[in-house]
């Protein structure tokens, strides 16, 4: 809802892209719950939905640039040898059987002011390290990916949580090694439960349900900070969003990293059409 209503308010295009590179994980029918979630609830995307998987040769264009220009290496480093920083261990070579392919980091300074959490600043060797781009399995890593994804897409701004803001100096490497331009970038706070645990499926969240939508739109518009007229939760969902692109505020949450989420969109439910947060 908030990088829908940035992209509308100022004028933008707002894409949705379906990240489906991690086929292990994925669950049946859950991308057409997603985009039928979409519709119901209002939330018009622009153009056609993009599908991860069939990016993948431009992915792997972008490791084979990488591995030309010796900016990554492959690594045979199993999970329990390494610590909350890689140290370079694969640096000079592996002769592993099964590798992954690292980036190669260092001590710069990778600096981005948020559009709504201010100036960050990472330095990737010390503080993470040379971190994966292409999986043992073969599976292309989440953050080279978005980086092509966004790159082909022409991708400007970037609104998503905050969760994700750690993130950001490593894609931001990735840009300026593969030379592409930097986004702009604004994290919302992570939405939490009632326990204090982000509101997700590995916490136990339940689905969206399909059923009363203006209701929980409105519960959701609540707990982003804004302040929409009560007769809006039981009316129609276009009236919701009527109002929400003339009075949008995102300026509300600055400075804060969690929102504790309204009782509506809490509640379990019993309903067959739900769909993930």
């Amino acid at each position: 809802m908030a990088s829908f209503l940035e992209a509308r308010t100022r004028g933008g295009r707002w894409y949705v892209r379906v990240e489906d590179i991690d086929p292990p994980r994925e669950q049946a029918g859950a991308t057409q719950n997603i985009l039928k979630a979409l519709e119901v609830y209002g939330l018009e995307w622009d153009g056609p939905v993009l599908y991860q998987s069939d990016s993948r040769s431009s992915h792997e264009a972008a490791l084979a640039k990488l591995l030309a220009e010796g900016v990554a290496y492959r690594c045979g480093c199993s999970r329990r040898e390494l610590g909350p920083v890689y140290p370079g261990t694969c640096r000079a070579g592996s002769n592993a059987a099964e590798t992954a392919l690292r980036v190669v980091t260092n001590n710069t300074e990778i600096s981005f002011v948020d559009g709504l959490q201010g100036k960050q600043s990472q330095r990737l060797e010390s503080e993470f390290g040379d971190f994966v781009v292409l999986r043992k399995d073969g599976l292309i890593a989440y953050q080279l990916a978005v980086v092509v994804d966004d790159h082909l897409q022409g991708i400007t701004d970037i609104v998503r949580g905050i969760d994700l803001m750690d993130s950001t100096p490593r894609q931001i490497w990735l840009q300026h090694l593969l030379g592409y331009r930097t986004p702009s970038y604004l994290h919302i706070p992570v939405a939490i439960n009632a326990f204090g645990q982000k509101l997700s499926k590995s916490h136990g969240a339940s689905g969206i349900s399909l059923k009363n939508a203006a209701n929980t739109l409105h519960a959701a518009f609540e707990t982003l900070a804004q302040e929409p007229p009560s007769e809006l939760a039981s009316g129609p969902v276009a009236d919701i969003w009527d109002w929400a692109l003339k009075n949008w505020d995102i300026a509300v949450l600055s400075e804060q990293t969690q929102l504790v989420v309204a009782e509506q969109l809490s509640q379990p439910s019993k309903t067959n059409s739900d769909v993930d947060p």
